[in-house]
């Protein structure tokens, strides 16, 4: 591995397995599904539950000033918390010299729409008020689809490039993209990278209303990781747990299918990485529902094959913008039993797109992954 090479060396994951990568490695593991009833109160809601959802994959008992204490949490919504815990979870494992020059450590997040709660409620609140500008203007920076990066940046101290990422279902890939592409031109060193998604009523309603009353259960969480050159990480003493090798975007269209975008995609990645289809050791699906998942599982036959698969969404639920991440984590929980290469795709149902993430997981256990709570 060259100096140069970029190599995840740390991970992070709050997800409805609980707190810490720890907690969802073991989850996916034991074969547990963090899938269960709601409570009725859930996230908060005014509305009787999660809408139309009796089950989803939320993160158990997680309150940001118990995580984070009372301070600073009084206005931060679900969804930034998730974001701010997580990312600490992720330094505190790094060891104390990563922050030492915070100059040079950044951060990008892939997200949804920032937290649509947090949009719809202080819309609704400038429209029913007794005026429509008496609404709460501390809840103001939760409406912007920033907000998250922005203040586990500032939460944390770090100084380096802030980056928010939108991109549906190919979020967490298209965030790792940007990533990779901040330091390979020189503009970063190292980065925490990873996408967050919330559950709460708004987000269920709309994605109960997109799927037109046909959505598997909704989840929750962030999943983090750390990106750094090899080099760098040496120099730190964090063991590289997979590197870095590319990515592939492709959309369907008139004249090519949506199955056949993924395979450009992954064929794509192969290539530029002089790599073989019979290189891949372990894959990770978006394993989306319809359609766009059998076209998915098409894609993968044509070029990989039969090469094992690890699969989270049926155990954690859809966590929507964050899934692609979660993905990945899933991958890095069992590296040590799969070294080799690793392939991760995503397709997007509404924008009919698709993408894939190429890494190699190295055969020795280099630890580097967060500690569980």
């Amino acid at each position: 591995m060259s100096s140069d090479a970029l190599v995840i060396t740390g991970w992070s994951a709050i997800s409805a397995f609980g707190l810490g990568a720890d907690a969802f490695a073991g989850g996916l593991r034991a074969g547990r599904s963090g899938v269960r009833p709601l409570a009725a109160d859930a996230a908060g809601s005014d509305e009787g539950g999660l809408g139309p959802f009796e089950r989803g994959g939320a993160v158990p008992g997680f309150e940001a000033a118990e995580v984070l204490g009372k301070k600073g949490t009084r206005s931060m919504d679900r969804v930034t918390a998730l974001t701010v815990a997580a990312s600490g979870l992720l330094l505190e494992s790094a060891g104390p010299g990563l922050t030492d020059d915070p100059d040079s450590v950044g951060l990008v997040l892939g997200t949804g729409s920032g937290s649509v709660q947090s949009i719809m409620d202080f819309t609704r609140d400038g429209l029913t008020g007794d005026k429509p500008y008496h609404v709460d203007p501390a809840l103001f920076p939760n409406t912007v689809m920033n907000r998250m990066a922005g203040l586990s940046a500032i939460w944390h101290g770090l100084r380096g490039p802030n980056a928010t990422v939108a991109a549906g279902a190919l979020t967490g890939l298209s965030a790792l993209n940007y990533t990779a592409r901040l330091q390979r031109c020189g503009h970063a060193g190292t980065m925490l990278c990873g996408a967050a998604e919330e559950l709460t009523p708004r987000r269920a309603w709309l994605e109960w209303r997109a799927t037109g009353g046909d959505a598997a259960p909704i989840g929750e969480g962030c999943a983090m990781f750390l990106l750094e050159r090899a080099a760098d990480a040496a120099r730190g003493g964090r063991p590289a747990l997979a590197a870095v090798l590319g990515f592939g975007f492709a959309a369907a269209g008139p004249e090519l299918s949506l199955r056949e975008a993924l395979v450009r995609c992954v064929r794509g990645a192969l290539d530029r990485a002089g790599r073989d289809a019979a290189d891949v050791r372990v894959v990770a699906p978006s394993d989306a529902q319809g359609r766009e998942g059998k076209e998915e599982r098409a894609a993968l036959d044509e070029v990989v094959g039969a090469a094992p698969a690890v699969h989270c969404r049926e155990a954690i639920g859809d966590t929507g913008a964050a899934s692609a991440a979660f993905q990945l984590a899933a991958v890095l929980a069992g590296a040590a039993d799969r070294p080799g290469l690793a392939l991760v795709t995503s397709v997007d149902r509404a924008e009919g797109t698709a993408g894939c993430a190429l890494f190699d997981l190295p055969a020795a256990d280099g630890g580097g992954r967060e500690k569980g709570e």
